[in-house]
C-alpha cells in the first residue's frame, strides 16, 4: 500500500453535503402585526416573499399603506404611557424573557433568515441569532439602571414613539439592535423591515405576543418604499431610526427638517483595510475575506477597500486569491456553504453592473469561488478587482456585493489619506505588529468604527455608527441608549 502524500498541487478536497433539515412552518399568509394582533392591510395589498437562492415562493405579507403606519402609531401613542411608566425591573424582565426564547428557537429562525435572506446557514447560525439574542440580553439588563447612563445620575425619560426602519441584509438583528435598547428606555415602536425579508421580524412580533408584552408597546408593519416614506413623514413620531441607503437616508434627513424629530441614521459606506508589511499576513488574509465577502458583501460596513503596502502587495494579491479559490458556493442550507445567494434579482443586477464599469476602467478582474452555482437564483462568485485607482468608480460608490478593490500604498501617510479619500465614514481596519502605528493611524482615520487587527468584531456594549455620508448617532452600548432617552 503506498504511503505516498499527495503534492498539494494536486490534492483536492472534497465537502460531503450537509444541509440543515429543520424547516420551520410557514403561513400562506401574514398579516400586519398592530395593537398585539396580526391583522390584514387596510389597502388589502400583498407582497410575494421568496428565497432568493430558488427564487421559490415562500409566503404572503401584508402590504401597509399610510393609513396602516397611522393604526400603528395610535396603538403605539397609547401603549406609551403604561410601558414608559411600568417599573423598570418589570421591563427587563420582558425583554430578557424575549432573549431566552430567541435562544430556545435559535435554530427555528436561523433557518427561516437563511430561507428568506439567503445567506449561509452557519452565518445565521452562529452570528445573527446569538447576537441578536446578546442585544435583548445587554438592555435587558439597562433597564432598572438608567440613571447611571446619563451624567448627573437623574433619572431619564423615554423619547416617545419611535418609527424604525430596517434593511434586508441582517433583518433580525437589525431589529433586535433596533427594538432593544428602544423598549429597555420605555419607549414604544413602529417597525418596519424590508420588503423583501420580513419573516424574521414576523416571527418575532409572535415572541413579543408570547411574552405579553402589552398591546402596542411593539408593532411591525410590513411593506415597500410606500410604508416606509409614511413612517418617516408622520409628523406624530418623536423619533425616526433608519438603517440603509445613504440616498434614502438623505431623502428622510431633509423630509424631517424643521420637525421636532430625533433622528439616527446608519448609512452605507466603503470601508478601508490597510495592510502594512510588518502585519502577520495570512491572519490578514482572513481578515479581508472575512470583512469583505462574509453576508456575501452585503453589509455597510464591509472592508470593501484592500490597501496593502506596495512591497507586500504581489505575494498579498496571490495569498488572497488562494484563500478566494476555496471558498464553497452553492445551498444556503449547506452548513459548508462559504457564500450564499444575493438578496434579490435587483442587488445581482446593480452587482453586476460595477463590475462591468470595472473592467471598462482598466481594473483586473479574478472571480473565484468553487461549488456548483444552483441554475436557480441570485448568484455572484467573490470577485477582487487588481489595478484599481482611487479615482475610479468602484473605488468610490458603495458596491455592496462580494467585490474588493485591490490598491496599493508606499508610506504611512499616504495609506491614511487614501483611507480617507471617500464621502463614506463608517467603518475602518489596521493590520500591523507595530502598536504605536496601529494606534497613530487609528486615530487618524476619519470613520466611525475602527478595527486593529481584526475585522467585523461587534459586542453588544461597544458603540457601532458612521460619520459623513455614513450616518450619525450610534447603536449599541451606553451611546446607543443614549439615542432612546430624553436626556
Amino acid at each position: 500500500m503506498s504511503t505516498a502524500t499527495p503534492s498539494p498541487k494536486t490534492a483536492k478536497w472534497d465537502y460531503a453535503p450537509a444541509p440543515e433539515s429543520f424547516r420551520p412552518e410557514i403561513n400562506a399568509d401574514h398579516g400586519l402585526y398592530i395593537d398585539g394582533k396580526f391583522v390584514p392591510a387596510k389597502s388589502g395589498r400583498t407582497m410575494n416573499v421568496i428565497n432568493p437562492a430558488t427564487e421559490e415562493h415562500l409566503t404572503r405579507v401584508a402590504e401597509a399603506g399610510k393609513s396602516d403606519v397611522d393604526r400603528a402609531y395610535k396603538a403605539a401613542r397609547k401603549a406609551l404611557r403604561g410601558w414608559s411608566r411600568m417599573k423598570a425591573s418589570e421591563r427587563g424582565k420582558l425583554l430578557f424573557r424575549v432573549a431566552r426564547k430567541l435562544q430556545e428557537r435559535a435554530r427555528e429562525f436561523s433557518v427561516l433568515e437563511t430561507l428568506n435572506n439567503g445567506k449561509p446557514i452557519k452565518e445565521s447560525r452562529d452570528a445573527d441569532i446569538p447576537e441578536s439574542a446578546k442585544h435583548f440580553f445587554y438592555h435587558a439588563g439597562w433597564c432598572d439602571k438608567l440613571r447611571y447612563a446619563v451624567a448627573g445620575g437623574h433619572q431619564p425619560g423615554p423619547v416617545g414613539v419611535c418609527g424604525q426602519i430596517i434593511p434586508w441584509n441582517f433583518p433580525l438583528m437589525m431589529a433586535a439592535w433596533k427594538l432593544a435598547p428602544a423598549l429597555a428606555c420605555g419607549n414604544t415602536c413602529v417597525l418596519k423591515p424590508a420588503e423583501t425579508t420580513p419573516l424574521t421580524a414576523l416571527r418575532l412580533a409572535e415572541l413579543f405576543r408570547d411574552c405579553d408584552f402589552p398591546p402596542g408597546v411593539v408593532n411591525i408593519v410590513t411593506g415597500g418604499p410606500e410604508a416606509g416614506k409614511a413612517i418617516a413623514q408622520h409628523e406624530g413620531f418623536d423619533k425616526i431610526a433608519f438603517t440603509g441607503s445613504t440616498e434614502v437616508g438623505r431623502g428622510i434627513v431633509k423630509g424631517c427638517a424643521g420637525r421636532p424629530v430625533r433622528l439616527t441614521m446608519e448609512l452605507g459606506g466603503k470601508g478601508a483595510q490597510l495592510i502594512f508589511a510588518d502585519a502577520a499576513i495570512d491572519q490578514a488574509v482572513e481578515s479581508a475575506v472575512l470583512g469583505i465577502f462574509y453576508n456575501q458583501g452585503q453589509v455597510c460596513c464591509a472592508g470593501s477597500r484592500l490597501l496593502v503596502e506596495e512591497s507586500i502587495a504581489e505575494m498579498f494579491q496571490a495569498k488572497l486569491l488562494h484563500r478566494m479559490a476555496s471558498l464553497r458556493m452553492g445551498d444556503p442550507m449547506d452548513k459548508n456553504t462559504d457564500v450564499g445567494a444575493i438578496n434579490s434579482a435587483a442587488q445581482l443586477k446593480r452587482i453586476a453592473g460595477y463590475v462591468k464599469i470595472a473592467r471598462n476602467e482598466g481594473a483586473v478582474v479574478h472571480e473565484c469561488g468553487v461549488g456548483e452555482i444552483p441554475k436557480k437564483g441570485f448568484w455572484c462568485k467573490p470577485t477582487a478587482l487588481g489595478g484599481v485607482q482611487p479615482a475610479h468608480v468602484v473605488a468610490r460608490e458603495e458596491i455592496f456585493g462580494p467585490v474588493v478593490c485591490l490598491m496599493t500604498f508606499r508610506t504611512v501617510d499616504e495609506a491614511v489619506a487614501r483611507a480617507n479619500d471617500t464621502p463614506f465614514g463608517l467603518s475602518a481596519g489596521v493590520w500591523t505588529e507595530k502598536s504605536a502605528k496601529m494606534f497613530d493611524v487609528a486615530r487618524r482615520l476619519r470613520a466611525g468604527v475602527v478595527w486593529c487587527n481584526g475585522f467585523n468584531l461587534f459586542d453588544a456594549a461597544s458603540p457601532f455608527g458612521g460619520m459623513k455620508e455614513s450616518g450619525f448617532g450610534r447603536e449599541g452600548g451606553r451611546h446607543g441608549l443614549m439615542e432612546y432617552l430624553a436626556h
